[in-house]
């Protein structure tokens, strides 16, 4: 009977210990995650400021649009270092996905108002870095995509029974989606 019970616990504790690393393991994959969305972020980021000094001359009559457009990508990039210090922090990740949209919203208004200026867009100075600014955005989609399926795939695990008794032993709460 002594046997039994001994074994019973050492299967209990062999399986506490490998849902707790299964669970450490989704969460590693998070970061990783992140630190790739990071790097997907960077060339967007580099292009914004020197966009806008080169459209300030020839776009005055559109200051609001362009400091609109800075001010957004700025709160981006805050949110994302807040984010990549902490990227399990859902309210964070609510956060950052806000202050994307408002830059989505500011970089469509810019873009449309460039439409009417074909000739600033073929610019040698502000082609390249519209273009660092639109390719970067299908690897910054699937970067997101990629984000999202760990933080769900850590999420669900964490919804299972009876790996839910493990997470909230060691407070491991879901993830916020990017």
């Amino acid at each position: 009977m002594d046997w039994l019970a001994l074994a019973a616990l050492a299967l209990l504790m062999f399986w506490v210990v490998g849902a707790y690393n299964r669970l450490v393991g989704l969460r590693n994959e998070i970061t990783a995650a992140w630190q790739r969305l990071a790097e997907a972020l960077q060339p967007r980021d580099a292009a914004v400021e020197p966009l806008v000094a080169l459209l300030r001359a020839p776009m005055a009559a559109e200051q609001g649009a362009l400091d609109a457009f800075l001010g957004a990508a700025a709160q981006a990039r805050q949110g994302a270092a807040a984010l990549g210090a902490r990227p399990l922090d859902t309210t964070l990740a609510r956060q950052w996905v806000a202050a994307e949209a408002a830059l989505a919203r500011a970089a469509t208004r810019l873009l449309a108002l460039l439409e009417h200026q074909p000739e600033l867009r073929a610019d040698a100075g502000v082609a390249p870095l519209l273009a660092a600014w639109t390719e970067s955005q299908p690897r910054l989609a699937y970067a997101r995509q990629r984000f999202n399926e760990a933080a769900e795939a850590h999420d669900a695990a964490i919804a299972l029974f009876p790996t839910t008794l493990i997470a909230r032993a060691f407070r491991l709460a879901a993830v916020g989606r990017v």
